[in-house]
């Protein structure tokens, strides 16, 4: 890099060039996507990196991406390509007028990576920082790097969680995280644990997840969630982020979930193209 300590500004974030890392620090503004307001700042060490690009973007600027190698970070594992492009942490967008001052960076990013985009075998970039916490639909989620424990909202916890009361789960118990983002329909963010069999097929009923619902579990207070735990289990050895199969489900729940899907839909919640899709993937588990 030309000077240790170069900075490049653009709209929500600006990076800091050093001769073994980027430091992107992210606005509070108003404007700023929340996910980008939660996580302060991050600083992503070369070595996590597997190249950069520079593309047009919309309406007069340009988008310059770092993009990560497969499971350097606890983030974009959890996220497992659900985030929206502009939630992703590794964009930085800027005026077109500075395009040339931005294509002189990446030209520089490029000439110190290594061009890896082979997974790495551990994370590189720190995960988010405990204690986190945040409100789900059917209850409230705090971990404190140890210990993820589950408390139900009796407005919302079904009567099988509410059966098997508050939970507490231990990192070692633990072999993954299943996050679904809280944008689409049945998002939940699911523990997986050592041994315990097949989870249920509804996070609903599953004591081990907390369910979203519209409105709850925001994107950027249960993702940085999801990767402290992930990033947690990954230190005790090498799982990673996982989707559990789950078993196929009885034709009357199926129709149940139609049924509620049909509702949303009817609400003006759901969209036609989510409602179609939705409906064919319950369909498909008959």
């Amino acid at each position: 890099m030309s000077r240790m300590g170069d900075v490049l500004a653009g709209f929500h974030a600006a990076w800091e060039f050093d001769s073994d890392s980027v430091l992107i620090r992210y606005e509070r503004g108003i404007r700023t996507p929340k996910l980008f307001q939660a996580l302060g700042e991050r600083r992503i060490p070369l070595d996590a990196l597997a190249g950069v690009t520079l593309t047009p973007g919309k309406r007069g600027t340009v988008v310059l991406r770092a993009q990560p190698r497969p499971g350097a970070d606890p983030l974009m594992e959890a996220a497992e390509g659900q985030l929206k492009e502009g939630c992703d942490p590794y964009r930085l967008v800027l005026p077109a007028g500075k395009e040339t001052l931005a294509e002189y960076y990446a030209d520089e990013l490029r000439a110190r990576l290594k061009q890896d985009d082979e997974p790495a075998e551990r994370f590189l970039v720190p995960a988010p920082e405990v204690p986190l916490q945040f409100k789900a639909y059917d209850g409230k989620a705090s971990f404190d790097g140890r210990t993820v424990r589950f408390r139900w909202f009796w407005t919302g916890a079904s009567s099988a969680k509410w059966k098997a009361g508050d939970q507490s789960f231990a990192v070692s118990e633990l072999t993954g995280v299943e996050w679904r983002s809280p944008e689409v329909f049945e998002g939940h963010l699911r523990l997986v644990r050592r041994d315990a069999g097949a989870p249920p097929a509804q996070a609903d009923q599953d004591p081990a997840a907390v369910v979203f619902g519209l409105g709850y579990g925001p994107v950027h207070e249960s993702l940085p969630f999801a990767a402290a735990v992930l990033a947690a289990v990954r230190e005790r050895g090498p799982v990673a982020a996982v989707a559990t199969t789950a078993p196929r489900r009885d034709p009357a729940d199926i129709a149940e979930r139609i049924r509620h899907l049909g509702e949303l839909h009817q609400a003006g919640l759901v969209t036609d193209e989510e409602f179609s899709v939705k409906k064919a993937e319950l369909l498909a588990e008959l």
